[in-house]
């Protein structure tokens, strides 16, 4: 999990108190007791547990390949949200210092130049799962079958889900993983998608109804959308 070295990337995570989205001009959360989650760039809002912590509209989240001198990356989410951001610790490059890695996190991004949303949900769930779990072996992730979803909004697009199964354990911190990605075509005609990362087989997993719960949320802000 990387932070974009934008000086606006490092700004602290926001509360429920001080989220923008959960301010009096802003969009309420569509279920109880959870709270909002917005890409104001791309006009679109997700609901997550209130455990979660949102980032900052400008905090972009992405994996890269871990030997890339260049560090570009593989797939990326802005305005994420965050679950237990320092669910584990350990020195995976030995150099001194602890490196944190969270339980969960998701968020959304743009899909310029994209050839559909099958492609996107498909490529997208694979990296995720490839870059924050498995690397450098991606014969142990696999993706399932595409599908259509529609979001409760009525959002219509393809969502697709891979894990990883059997990954090298070189720390406490090296675990299986999977990764949702919902697809899909915004209200101005671009392309889209929203996507989830966990760590998977572990005490506390992110159940994958909580998951496609929150996926259900996905709709566009009210001076963005339909």
């Amino acid at each position: 999990d990387r932070a974009d070295p934008a000086p606006t990337a490092s700004a602290p995570s926001a509360s429920a108190a001080d989220d923008p989205a959960d301010g009096a001009e802003g969009p309420r959360p569509t279920v109880a007791g959870w709270r909002v989650v917005t890409n104001p760039d791309l006009g679109i809002a997700f609901d997550v547990p209130d455990s979660w912590v949102p980032k900052a509209p400008t905090w972009v989240t992405y994996v890269a390949e871990n030997d890339d001198p260049d560090d570009k990356p593989l797939v990326a989410m802005r305005a994420p949200a965050v679950l237990q951001e320092q669910w584990c610790a350990a020195d995976s490059d030995r150099d001194g210092r602890l490196d944190h890695v969270p339980l969960a996190g998701a968020g959304t991004r743009g899909e310029d130049g994209a050839r559909g949303t099958e492609e996107i949900a498909r490529k997208n769930a694979a990296a995720w799962v490839y870059g924050a779990f498995a690397q450098p072996a991606r014969d142990k992730v696999t993706t399932g079958p595409v599908s259509s979803f529609t979001t409760s909004s009525g959002i219509a697009g393809s969502v697709a889900t891979s894990r990883s199964s059997g990954v090298e354990k070189r720390d406490k911190c090296d675990v299986d993983g999977k990764a949702t990605t919902f697809a899909f075509e915004t209200a101005d005609g671009g392309l889209a998608s929203w996507s989830f990362y966990g760590a998977a087989d572990v005490a506390d997993e992110v159940p994958d109804g909580t998951v496609r719960k929150i996926l259900s949320t996905v709709r566009y802000v009210p001076d963005k959308g339909q």
